[in-house]
């Protein structure tokens, strides 16, 4: 017999929660669930495969857009890489660019953080006046 699960177990097994599940369900990520004779979900494997999919590109930072370009990329097993590769190679190059704002962003907040002297009033703080001039 085949393996089946409640939205709950899925939930568990994922560290999703429940209202994600549904959410993903709603938006097309995952697959609709057949439905028992109590009309409680009934999740398979592919279910959970497919919110493990789900969950490691999310990890990974990609959008909900881009998951369900990967996730219909994916499920035809003889299209080429190239599209996939492509997508990685745009994201990958947002995420470049944030890291690069991330530092520039660190770099200020050093700069400006030099500028106390630490036991002043706050009507002599350095770091209150770069903010104020902002």
């Amino acid at each position: 017999m085949t393996q089946t699960y409640r939205i709950g177990d899925l939930a568990r097994l994922t560290d999703t929660k429940v209202v994600t599940i549904r959410y993903y369900e709603r938006i097309g990520l995952m697959p609709e669930p057949e439905r028992s004779a109590a009309n409680y979900r009934v999740y398979t494997k592919a279910h959970l495969d497919r919110l493990r999919f789900v969950r490691r590109c999310r990890d990974l930072g990609f959008s909900l857009d881009q998951i369900a370009d990967l996730a219909a990329l994916s499920s035809d097993r003889q299209h080429s890489c190239h599209d996939v590769d492509n997508l990685t190679r745009l994201h990958l190059a947002e995420v470049e660019a944030k890291i690069a704002d991330l530092k520039a962003l660190a770099a200020e907040l050093r700069r400006i953080g030099a500028q106390c002297e630490g036991g002043t009033t706050i009507s002599n703080c350095r770091i209150i006046e770069a903010l104020d001039r902002s």
